[in-house]
């Protein structure tokens, strides 16, 4: 299929994007690395007026470190960030994380802030971002505001962003000093969106463990540490409370057994990880 006629434009700095924002509201959408809009667009699940390209405002194309943490830019493409994760120990469970993205020729075009945007459940870039407690700074034409990761995601592929705010960036948070870290999925091919995919961060005091691809939005919560005497029961109940359901790639016994069974596996290669 072929998309629904619109409007492209090509924005050279913020302030042009914003006006095009506020001059077409939810008749606007944000384009990058298009790769989960352009599909989209050719299906017609998305009709928009006007396509407006950030690709070319250099204000958001950096990433920028700090002890706190790592601010990301709506420019920068998920295989630019996983160079950086590589290099950089601030950035353990992204490194580990990014390479189940897509693959090589996805990543090369597709941004992480577009993919958090989007608002799969299945996505690993939303669910680390919120196993991690980050945030997102949008802006508006007149005001800016930052938005903690647990706030954005409302839906299946709904967010907290107004129809006429950019998101510019958001920021993931440093690695703890002693914490360690995991990730792992499961999918029907590499590169496909999980079935269950699950983020942990393991410390001396408990487990924050996050699972994706089974309720409408990634979630995260706070477990003990194996081998407590309520450990499995929290987990199976952690399984329970997502309410999985049955589709057309699993049933939702089978991703109860995936919650239970990768998130006890990613959890203890988190405490092993621990440094």
């Amino acid at each position: 299929m072929k998309p629904a006629p619109f409007d492209y434009v090509r924005a050279d700095s913020r302030e042009e994007v914003l006006a095009q924002l506020h001059e077409h509201g939810d008749q606007a959408r944000i384009i990058a690395g298009g790769q989960s809009l352009v599909p989209m667009l050719n299906m017609r699940l998305a009709k928009p007026g006007v396509l407006v390209d950030v690709m070319q405002v250099a204000s958001l194309s950096g990433i920028e470190a700090s002890d706190a943490g790592i601010r990301v830019g709506a420019g920068v493409r998920q295989a630019t960030l996983l160079d950086w994760a590589g290099r950089d120990p601030r950035l353990p469970l992204l490194a580990k994380a990014l390479p189940w993205v897509g693959h090589t020729q996805t990543r090369n075009r597709g941004t992480v802030v577009g993919s958090i945007a989007h608002a799969d459940p299945s996505a690993e870039q939303p669910l680390c971002l919120l196993t991690l407690g980050g945030s997102l700074q949008l802006r508006h034409r007149k005001k800016a505001r930052s938005i903690p990761a647990a706030e954005f995601f409302v839906g299946m592929m709904a967010t907290a962003r107004g129809d006429t705010e950019l998101i510019e960036s958001v920021t993931f948070p440093a690695a703890q000093p002693g914490a360690g870290y995991a990730f792992g999925e499961v999918a029907r091919r590499h590169g496909d969106f999980a079935i269950v995919a699950c983020a942990a961060v393991a410390t001396g005091e408990g487990i924050r463990l996050g699972v994706g691809g089974v309720a409408d939005i990634p979630t995260v919560r706070e477990l003990p540490l194996p081998g407590a005497s309520d450990f499995d029961d929290a987990l199976n109940q952690y399984a329970w409370d997502l309410d999985a359901r049955d589709d057309l790639h699993a049933s939702a016994r089978y991703r109860r057994e995936l919650v239970r069974r990768l998130g006890r596996e990613t959890i203890e290669e988190a405490l092993r990880c621990r440094n």
